[in-house]
């Protein structure tokens, strides 16, 4: 049995490129408004998206509010004028961030490998139209034994209320087996403490942490991640297909 047998999951630059997404529909929804969409403008635009989610995560705005005022808060910091769209931009935006389904190279087959030994499921804040649709057209979904999106369930990350409910609908009661994974150390780690969690911080892009917040275990690639969640037994049956695992973590 492996050490960890439920796995939950993040969804953006966890397992989905978020930022490859991100890029394209802003900048192509950008330029159906004749704004400016070069490099400078999605700069700010992360720079601005990613102040609101922090915001979010600390419990100082909810998430309708993210949603209706950050390309206000976009036009202001490039010094653009209000053109009084803000709620019909963010809505393009949106539109267009559904059909990006970027999967970062390995996810799948790293799904695939974990799912053999563990219970999967995904555990995202993003907007459920949006979510729903890039998981499955990623192919993500199909290794997800549960896909679980705040806005349907009405609690966010960091909030443990979104884990107690993941976890109860699962039928996952040992939590000393639960892995949180997750690249947003606000949201997704802070989260899994929160319910009691272990924790593993992916960060893929070897940033410095500045937040605070420490997680249990740090990993820089999938495969570092086989190593936390499968017995030594388990490594060595890597690609291995129809291994069974107990759902009962």
């Amino acid at each position: 049995m492996a050490i960890y047998t439920c796995v939950l999951l993040d969804v953006d630059n966890t397992l989905l490129d978020f930022d490859a997404a991100e890029r394209q529909a802003l900048t192509a929804m950008l330029e159906e408004y004749e704004l400016p969409h070069d490099a400078q403008a999605c700069d700010t635009y992360h720079m601005v998206n990613r102040e609101l989610w922090d915001a979010l995560a600390k419990g100082k705005l909810s998430k309708a509010k993210l949603f209706q005022t950050r390309f206000s808060r976009f036009m202001q910091a490039m010094h653009l004028p209000d053109n009084g769209k803000s709620h019909a931009m963010n809505d393009r935006y949106e539109e267009l961030l559904a059909t990006h389904a970027d999967v970062i190279p390995g996810a799948l087959n790293a799904l695939e490998e974990l799912g053999e030994v563990a219970t999967l499921a995904s555990v995202s804040n993003g907007a459920a139209a949006v979510q729903q649709a890039r998981i499955r057209e990623s192919g993500v979904e199909r290794y997800m034994d549960g896909v679980y999106i705040s806005e349907k369930i009405g609690a966010a990350k960091p909030s443990a209320k979104l884990f107690e409910y993941v976890l109860k609908d699962l039928g996952i009661t040992n939590r000393s087996r639960v892995l949180m994974v997750g690249d947003d150390l606000l949201a997704d780690i802070k989260g899994g403490q929160n319910a009691g969690l272990d924790t593993c911080w992916v960060n893929f892009k070897n940033e410095e942490n500045t937040s605070g917040v420490q997680p249990k275990y740090e990993i820089h690639s999938y495969e570092e991640l086989y190593r936390l969640v499968m017995e030594p037994e388990e490594l060595e049956n890597i690609g291995v297909r129809n291994r069974r695992h107990s759902n009962e973590a």
